[in-house]
């Protein structure tokens, strides 16, 4: 058994503590609805963020790309410092709460819009909000899922279903976020936008704070002598708070110099994945290092998926824009309102899978997490194929029929409930108790990597052609066709391997820790 360090906090108490509601802790209920306003904020912005770029900066579709998908890789990385600091000094609990502040201030930041172009200097606020956005979701987004897994036994039937509750959560907010503050923000102006998603962000913060002892001391400081000692007359909690903001500063810089967030990708990413596994391999007993192993497989595998999922907010929405015909009941609506699709499949579909995964376990029929992975990117494959397929029917110089958005941000939607909700249930349980923040981090920085690809991906759809707006699409179409078969090739291949991984993951002999006092 692993023995985390004589400064961990006394065993918690029984997870069943604070009561249940639905069978589940209630507290996972405080984590859903914080979560929900804070994916509100995220997706709110996130619909309106590159017609915001191309149409008010006045970016190109290419710089606008990269921007984005550097904007979304800072947002996935950042969670690796946070998760470490939550895990060595802060907690998650006070992480997520340091984090919800940031973010609140960066939401309320982007309704400052000036007069537009690239010579306005309220471009300099729009870099700084994104700044404090990146900078909060660092201490928010991995913190808070692991405070789900504490919630829970390590070996509990419950995980993976309350991991998927979780997710439906995030989806209802980023339904409700899209739809409001995508129409607000096309029909009235983009401070009315991302004012609102600024709101929902506050909202977040006000009932996790409100909800703490449902938590029932979950996600607190493994050392809270250490953060209330002095250093240079204040407190070491302050201290990292100072260092917080210090870092806004930081990412105020990268996210203007987008090739150096390649470099810190490419660098970061190999010392990450370097530093891991030299844990696993030097410190931990044969299965947790399998079970590492693992977990590395899923996360290298989610990189790809990401890649091509998080086309959503970028090409596929100027696609949506440009290329697709949006009336609906004699009006035409605007395109970021389309980002709601894929939350709203959420809704629907999380319940079903949550209680699939439930039912195949107890019969013993239930895929293994790698084999998810596998289904997810065939079918992620599938959706860009099935878009393809329309657009050419139609004719490239016609617009395409707007089913065939719901079509591909369907099968997106099935892909991504196989392997998103999964792969935090996977990484939370697969993880020893003292690396459990630092391996979702990892989770997270391949979704930084995978978004930073999205945006060079993106960044080729969006290549000038001549030939006219055909020409353009027809580009577009190209690389769709191209990464959808690729994705359907990985994905069979996975599933031919997945077993090996299946046998690495020991779940025969999964066991909470023993907590030492």
């Amino acid at each position: 058994m692993v023995q985390p360090n004589a400064a961990a906090p006394a065993a918690l108490p029984p997870a069943d503590d604070g009561g249940t509601f639905f069978g589940h802790p209630k507290g996972l209920f405080v984590l859903f609805f914080a979560e929900m306003w804070e994916r509100f904020s995220y997706y709110g912005m996130r619909a309106l963020l590159i017609f915001y770029l191309t149409q008010h900066w006045l970016f190109s579709d290419e710089a606008s790309s990269i921007i984005y998908g550097a904007y979304t890789a800072l947002v996935y990385i950042t969670p690796v410092i946070g998760g470490y600091l939550a895990d060595r000094y802060l907690g998650q609990r006070k992480a997520v709460t340091f984090g919800a502040v940031l973010l609140t201030f960066g939401h309320f930041l982007m309704a400052f819009e000036g007069d537009g172009g690239q010579g306005s200097a309220y471009l300099n606020i729009f870099w700084l909000a994104l700044s404090f956005i990146i900078v909060g979701s660092g201490f928010l987004k991995a913190n808070i899922s692991v405070i789900v897994g504490q919630l829970y036994p390590r070996a509990d039937v419950r995980r993976d279903g309350a991991y998927t509750i979780f997710y439906m959560g995030i989806n209802v907010g980023a339904f409700i976020g899209t739809i409001i503050a995508g129409y607000l923000g096309q029909t009235y102006g983009w401070a009315y936008g991302f004012g609102s998603a600024g709101l929902g962000m506050l909202l977040g913060l006000i009932v996790f704070v409100w909800g703490k002892p449902l938590l029932m001391g979950r996600g607190e400081s493994r050392d809270p002598q250490r953060l209330q000692s002095k250093v240079g007359g204040i407190s070491f909690e302050w201290l990292l708070y100072a260092i917080g903001v210090a870092a806004v500063a930081i990412v105020w810089v990268l996210i203007q110099y987008q090739e150096l967030v390649g470099s810190l990708l490419g660098i970061a990413g190999a010392l990450l994945v370097l530093y891991v596994l030299y844990t696993a391999v030097a410190k931990l007993p044969s299965e947790d290092r399998d079970r590492i192993f693992a977990a590395m497989f899923l996360i290298l595998g989610s990189i790809l998926f990401w890649a091509l999922f998080e086309q959503a907010g970028s090409s596929l929405n100027l696609f949506a824009d440009r290329h697709v015909d949006r009336e609906v009941l004699g009006t035409v609506v605007p395109a970021s309102v389309f980002q709601s699709v894929n939350p709203a499949y959420i809704i629907l579909f999380a319940p079903v899978f949550a209680w699939l995964w439930t039912a195949l376990g107890r019969r013993g029929l239930e895929p293994s997490a790698p084999a998810k992975f596998g289904l997810a990117l065939i079918q992620l494959g599938a959706g860009f194929l099935v878009l393809v397929f329309g657009a050419t029917a139609v004719g490239v110089e016609n617009a395409t029929p707007l089913v065939f958005i719901f079509l591909i941000y369907l099968l997106h939607t099935t892909g991504e409930l196989c392997l998103s909700p999964v792969g935090l249930s996977a990484m939370n349980r697969l993880a020893p108790g003292h690396m459990a923040s630092l391996i979702m981090g990892t989770w997270f920085f391949a979704s930084a990597t995978g978004n930073f690809a999205a945006g060079l991906i993106a960044a080729a759809t969006g290549a000038e052609s001549a030939g006219g707006e055909g020409a353009a699409k027809t580009v577009v179409l190209d690389v769709y066709s191209t990464v959808g078969w690729v994705a359907v090739g990985v994905g069979v291949a996975v599933i031919i391997i997945a077993p090996l991984f299946k046998r690495l993951m020991h779940l025969d002999t999964l066991r909470d820790e023993v907590v030492a006092n």
